[in-house]
């Protein structure tokens, strides 16, 4: 395998960690607004994954079909935090949106090793996963919000 479809291989797989966690939290929340966000963030994964692995293909290589442990890890640990948090949808907001900081910073790392064949796909990525990572970071925002308009 080229370096390159490793690379995309390994955005491939951690992509595929944010969609299946947002699959689940989609199923584990009751809230309309939530349920209707994860499910369009996991779609937005979908899109990039599809991409990514079109480019691997076009270089003659295999599309990742996996996923990372760490993934499955975080996706338990987020499922913990919602148990024994009082509003436990609120737990999965905030685990979704670290999971988006750690999904950008893969891609940007990516983008400084990615040979120029590759850039223009990356960048065009990233102005996606940036614009996902906007939408998490105002939900999170929001959620933050009301929670202090709460407690005063």
């Amino acid at each position: 395998m080229t370096g390159q479809a490793h690379l995309l291989n390994e955005l491939i797989e951690i992509t595929r960690d944010g969609e299946l966690f947002y699959q689940h939290a989609e199923a584990r929340v009751q809230d309309a607004q939530l349920k209707a966000l994860f499910r369009d963030m996991a779609a937005l994964k979908a899109e990039v994954i599809r991409d990514l692995a079109l480019e691997v293909a076009a270089e003659h290589e295999q599309p990742s079909s996996g996923h990372s442990l760490t993934g499955s890890l975080r996706q338990l640990y987020a499922d913990g935090r919602a148990r024994l948090a009082a509003d436990g949808e609120v737990a999965y907001v905030g685990q979704l949106e670290a999971a988006e900081d750690r999904l950008l910073q893969a891609f940007e790392q990516a983008l400084g090793e990615a040979d120029a064949s590759e850039v223009a796909l990356l960048e065009a990525e990233l102005v996606k996963l940036r614009a996902g990572h906007a939408r998490m970071s105002q939900m999170q925002r929001t959620i933050n919000q009301a929670g202090a308009s709460a407690r005063h």
